[in-house]
């Protein structure tokens, strides 16, 4: 007798087989978890419906779903890193705003339900992201008002309700710089190269002129890269800058904040002067920054080639159920010797935070919880007011903890057993403390490049091309999921294959924005890791200490201008050359005890720095 599908069932074999057809793509693989909406290279990855399925929620999803596939369709990765997207954070936002509008467009102009499903779905994310609050144009993200004004020209939709006050703060002022160009990008939009280049202009008319003027020198490898004639200025002083570069993180680390200013002013001055003079210059060639590894700039000479090929996907997309399970079985059997120890030391972690929670309490109060200790008060006088209590907070409550484990190839055997047990025991602790820990992991996709060095080959070998090599970034636990649901996950890491190549720089700085978009007010980042960044194909066409400076300047960004409270161990490496606040393990036996003692006195309210602005940072520039 067949067994008769649940509805959710049915909806989801339906909106699989639409993606597809939508997408043009017959063997698209349409899988459902809770890290969706997302695409994974050749997957999709939707969020799971609910079993209760009302007709707007299943629009919505339908509109998460054609949103995906319509990318699938009309956007291409390899001509959108050929085209080098702008470099700065406001300008790319803009650029990838605008060619999600573009792809979305087409799909709505051809099918009507399909217009219908994006328009649920847009609305959804507007009212999530609380876009009828915003009053003012500080609060209101220019980027999206003009996605929805260029939403309007394509499609001749009007914008939904939740978001119409967003689109009329910055109607005006977009209209009257950039509107002729926003009326031209319709012409093209069947063109992605084409609209690019309109996208460009539309940059240029809004005032991102400097982001988008890298281009010309970028676009011109062939250029002479000799300077113009001699100024003034000493001839040696961008040599100098090159020998420096490594070593001025360290220095800004050791100057006093008041001297630290101080040179930070004077470098953006001088930085503004040599602008000017060279935008009076047209033969002379780009300006560089002068001080690329100061804190607030790590990305500023890092380049990637391109990140068509990157990943970030959840352990559970990585294998199937059942060779998960039997992986977590085989982990388990290896450390049953180590549970014990590690385990005693989970307890001693556990005993210190629990004394740490609510045990204050304040009395004779007017509200709160009643005082049972004074109950024959309120028998003689049942209108005194001063019976109750109430329990003061503890700090620690709001905190959130990212594990940042290094899945490189020289972590296989005894290391990357201990370091999975130990995530594991301290995600159980924290979390019955009440703290919420988020375990992620990184490698690559291939040894010694993947296809992002074919592609660097296909296109003529360029010199200085920055990172060759395909990024996989694994979450093996979010933050918000529970330790029962991700107990499995942690035996991905037993897997035959998965360990590869570490390029540590780009896998902080996952980490560290993943914690930033977190809600809680305490963060703390812990890297464990065996080794400094190593990555074959990178290294063989870039400097030999290219992905270490990289990491460094990230290192010296989070520790002095981010909120996020950064900690590492190091297994059988000194870690303590990078990392301010780090200790060196010799042997992988002893991570547990260093993990809990590192996380104990950074839960020492004492230990704990106070926080700090975030400022702006730039992205890594794609090398194409």
């Amino acid at each position: 007798m067949a067994i008769k599908e649940t509805q959710t069932e049915l909806f989801k074999r339906a909106l699989a087989q639409s993606t597809r057809a939508l997408a043009g793509q017959v063997d698209l693989e349409v899988t459902f978890g809770s890290e969706g909406p997302r695409i994974s290279g050749d997957r999709v990855v939707l969020p799971h419906p609910p079993r209760t399925l009302p007709g707007a929620e299943a629009q919505r999803l339908r509109g998460e779903a054609d949103g995906m596939a319509l990318r699938l369709a009309h956007h291409d990765d390899a001509t959108h890193a050929r085209l080098r997207a702008p470099m700065g954070v406001k300008s790319r936002a803009v650029f990838d705003a605008v060619e999600e509008v573009r792809c979305h467009a087409l799909g709505a102009n051809a099918l009507r339900g399909v217009a219908a499903n994006l328009a649920a779905a847009l609305s959804d994310r507007c009212d999530k992201r609380g876009f009828a609050r915003m009053q003012d144009r500080t609060s209101a993200p220019m980027e999206d008002a003009l996605a929805l004004i260029l939403r309007e020209r394509l499609t001749g939709l009007p914008t939904p309700k939740v978001a119409q006050g967003v689109a009329d703060l910055w109607r005006d002022h977009i209209e009257a710089k950039a509107g002729a160009t926003l009326d031209r990008l319709g012409t093209v939009a069947e063109d992605q190269a084409a609209f690019a280049a309109l996208s460009r202009d539309l940059l240029r008319d809004l005032d991102y002129g400097e982001d988008v003027g890298e281009q010309q020198a970028q676009e011109a490898p062939d250029a002479p890269q000799e300077p113009p004639p001699p100024q003034p200025s000493p001839p040696d002083d961008g040599e100098q800058d090159e020998q420096d570069r490594g070593q001025v993180d360290m220095e800004q680390i050791d100057q006093p904040p008041g001297d630290q200013d101080e040179t930070v002013q004077m470098e953006v001055e001088a930085s503004d002067t040599a602008e000017e003079t060279n935008l009076e210059e047209p033969g002379s060639k780009p300006l560089r920054p002068k001080f690329p590894d100061l804190p607030d700039d790590p990305n500023a000479q890092y380049r990637v080639f391109t990140r068509s090929h990157d990943e970030e996907i959840a352990a559970e997309d990585l294998c199937d159920p059942d060779e998960l399970t039997r992986l977590r079985a085989y982990l388990d059997q290896q450390l049953k010797p180590l549970q014990s120890v590690v385990g005693r030391l989970a307890n001693r972690l556990q005993r210190l935070l629990m004394a740490k929670q609510n045990r204050a309490w304040s009395f004779d109060l007017e509200e709160g919880v009643l005082d049972t200790a004074r109950l024959t008060r309120v028998v003689i006088d049942p209108m005194a007011p001063l019976s109750f209590k109430e329990e003061s907070d503890a700090n620690f409550r709001d905190t959130v903890v990212t594990l940042l484990l290094d899945n490189s190839g020289s972590m296989r055997g005894r290391p990357i057993m201990v370091a999975a047990l130990c995530a594991d025991i301290l995600a159980r602790t924290l979390e019955r403390c009440g703290v919420k820990v988020e375990i992620l992991g990184f490698t690559t996709r291939a040894w010694k490049g993947g296809m992002s060095k074919d592609d660097w080959v296909k296109a003529g070998r360029p010199p200085q091309p920055g990172r060759l090599n395909d990024l996989r970034h694994v979450v093996y636990k979010s933050a918000d999921a529970p330790w029962r649901r991700a107990r499995k996950n942690l035996g991905l890491m037993m897997r035959e294959g998965l360990l590869k190549e570490n390029i540590d720089g780009e896998a902080l700085d996952w980490a560290h924005n993943r914690l930033l978009a977190r809600p809680e007010q305490r963060r703390i980042l812990m890297v464990i890791s065996d080794g400094a960044p190593v990555d074959d194909s990178t290294l063989s066409q870039n400097p030999g200490n290219y992905l270490e400076r990289h990491l460094r300047a990230m290192i010296a960004w989070i520790e002095q201008a981010s909120p996020v409270e950064l900690i590492a161990i190091g297994i059988g490496h000194d870690v303590t050359r990078y990392y301010r606040r780090a200790v060196t393990i010799v042997d992988a036996e002893q991570l547990g005890g260093a993990m809990t003692e590192k996380l104990a006195e950074l839960f020492d309210e004492k230990a704990a720095p106070p926080p700090v602005a975030t400022p702006r940072r730039r992205s890594p520039r794609i090398a194409r």
